[in-house]
């Protein structure tokens, strides 16, 4: 059976490369320099991960929803297209950091059935060996149980479009009524920050509103084909609107990022705004849909590989640096950094990933009409 040929959506490859430098700023002031060597860019860019879960839920939602509108949708093949993107990228990192103790540096590490279960963000004490693969578990979980939920409503034939919004808004406002409650346990900073970060911002429970919105995008698209044209028809406005709420919700969490109000509500405006700027992304006439930056495709594609290995990397690197006389928080250090993240993800890419993609073709094929710039997973494209 022949293929369609796919596309790759410049501008979800522009949103893709954004949030991995984003994430890549956060990590460098945090652990690398541990100062503000990046301005607010490295103070907000923790929200990168956000906008990868944005785009998550929509190229996920958007898979299995256009698969179960065309009949054409396989549990036990989604399952295992998302094992053979996932797991060989992440189990060679995972054994760098339980093998080779120059890039382990010391860490305390988890019991290794939650690296091996992608469950480590339940209850994740800051400073534990790699930690940052806290989102890759949210990913994953959300992997495992949309589509079993998507199967579930759409056997309620009469009222699954209902159902289905029915769910979307339950979810935000249960992830406001979990945040206020953890909150409240947490109380940060008088119960300390580290509490925060393992009961709210590691927590699944807490960070799926970019997630929710994701998937409420996929079932516009696929369920309401004209309010979906419209929609899209306004591409800059909405472009316009989406960077004006990202801009205020970055402004509310870089003023408090523990406040209670930022907790409860923060995420979700988040979420909208980043769900704005996926939509322009999607719609012909934005600019960001027409921009096709330099680059971008190409740090898109290795995404995944990327945030797998930079964090550890560059804390590695960081200290050789000195003795050529370039410190990490100069330009030039970052500079260099930055590029050796991006050559270690690519050789990940293309020694890891590729041949796994090719038996994942061989095996299953590639999914009908589905857009090559990310189809099944931001942190994971397609």
């Amino acid at each position: 059976m022949t293929r369609s040929p796919t596309q790759r959506l410049h501008g979800l490859d522009t949103l893709r490369a954004l949030a991995i430098l984003l994430v890549f700023a956060n990590h460098y002031v945090n652990f690398v320099t541990r100062q503000p060597t990046l301005g607010w860019v490295g103070e907000i860019g923790w929200a990168g991960v956000d906008l990868f879960f944005a785009l998550s839920g929509y190229l996920i939602g958007n898979q299995i929803l256009a698969g179960l509108r065309q009949d054409t949708f396989s549990l036990p093949v989604f399952y295992a297209r998302r094992l053979l993107r996932t797991l060989p990228n992440y189990y060679v990192v995972l054994a760098l950091y339980a093998f080779w103790p120059v890039f382990a540096a010391g860490s305390p590490h988890a019991p290794w059935w939650q690296y091996l279960t992608f469950t480590l963000n339940f209850d994740l004490k800051p400073g534990t060996r790699f930690s940052h693969s806290w989102s890759l578990c949210v990913e994953e979980q959300f992997y495992m149980a949309l589509p079993a939920l998507a199967l579930l409503v759409a056997g309620c034939s009469r009222w699954r479009r209902q159902l289905g919004w029915l769910l979307i808004l339950a979810s935000f406002v249960a992830g406001m009524l979990l945040r206020a409650h953890a909150w409240d346990v947490a109380r940060p900073p008088q119960g300390g920050n580290g509490l925060f970060y393992r009961t709210i911002y590691y927590s699944t429970w807490c960070r799926f509103d970019e997630l929710v919105a994701g998937v409420a995008l996929a079932l516009l698209k696929n369920c309401h084909a004209g309010l979906w044209a419209r929609l899209t028809a306004w591409g800059n406005c909405t472009l316009a609107l989406g960077i004006a709420v990202v801009g205020v919700a970055f402004h509310l969490f870089l003023a408090n990022h523990f406040g209670r109000w930022q907790t409860i509500y923060g995420y979700p405006l988040l979420a909208l705004g980043f769900g704005l700027l996926v939509l322009a992304a999607l719609s012909p006439g934005s600019l960001l849909y027409r921009w096709r930056l330099p680059g971008a495709a190409s740090l898109a594609l290795w995404s995944y590989a990327i945030y797998l290995v930079h964090k550890q990397l560059c804390i590695v690197l960081a200290p050789m640096l000195a003795p050529l006389g370039i410190g990490a928080a100069e330009p030039l250090g970052v500079v260099l950094l930055l590029l050796a993240s991006v050559w270690a993800g690519w050789l990940l890419y293309v020694l890891v990933e590729t041949p796994f993609m090719r038996l994942r073709e061989r095996w299953f094929g590639t999914p009908r009409r589905q857009p090559a710039a990310g189809a099944a997973g931001a942190l994971s494209p397609s």
